[in-house]
């Protein structure tokens, strides 16, 4: 499948394991893979995520994405639910990070495997495969950085959710870059 990916889409990948890397993860994670596209410049995904006005919002996204690692990767939305069973997630948090320091809930140490390695996790994966699909779907010989990112807007989870928050889901991404008559990436 590798060889089918662009060079953006590769260095996406790269930009994804050095993100883990800098964070102390065990795996590379969806979360990853977002924020290395998002420090992507001059590419498709990049195009379509500054169409959609998230080219000076990329701090709020990142920031997102933090504090769902603090929650342990529970989404908004989960934690709002945990919310209406009476359960107060941020207290949750917060007394777990007094006892045992900041971003204890986060299991993102990275714990034996040989230094350097990280391996993608399940989530990460699955956007892989996605981007292969969506793809092919749209009978594309090669996987870009843009079906990465519209991988990343149909797998449930974190990323999804800042990224829609944020106004990027996959119809958005859709028209930008491909139709409605609108600006299209080239």
């Amino acid at each position: 499948m590798f060889e089918r990916f662009t060079k953006d889409a590769r260095d996406v990948v790269k930009g994804a394991v050095a993100q883990a890397q800098r964070a102390g993860a065990g795996h590379v994670g969806t979360e990853h893979l977002l924020l290395a596209l998002l420090d992507r410049e001059g590419s498709r995904a990049s195009f379509a995520l500054t169409a959609l006005g998230l080219g000076d919002r990329r701090e709020a996204v990142r920031e997102a994405l933090e504090e769902a690692r603090r929650r342990g990767g529970l989404t908004q939305a989960e934690t709002d639910a945990l919310a209406g069973l009476g359960i107060d997630v941020p207290e949750i948090v917060a007394r777990v990070e007094e006892a045992h320091g900041p971003g204890a809930l986060s299991g993102s140490r990275a714990r034996g495997r040989w230094p350097g390695h990280r391996p993608f996790d399940r989530a990460a994966k699955d956007v892989l495969a996605g981007a292969l699909r969506t793809a092919t779907a749209r009978r594309h010989r090669h996987i870009g950085d843009e079906h990465l990112l519209l991988a990343l807007t149909t797998r449930p989870g974190v990323p999804a959710e800042v990224l829609a928050d944020h106004g990027v889901t996959y119809a958005s991404v859709t028209r930008v870059l491909y139709g409605d008559g609108e600006a299209k990436a080239g």
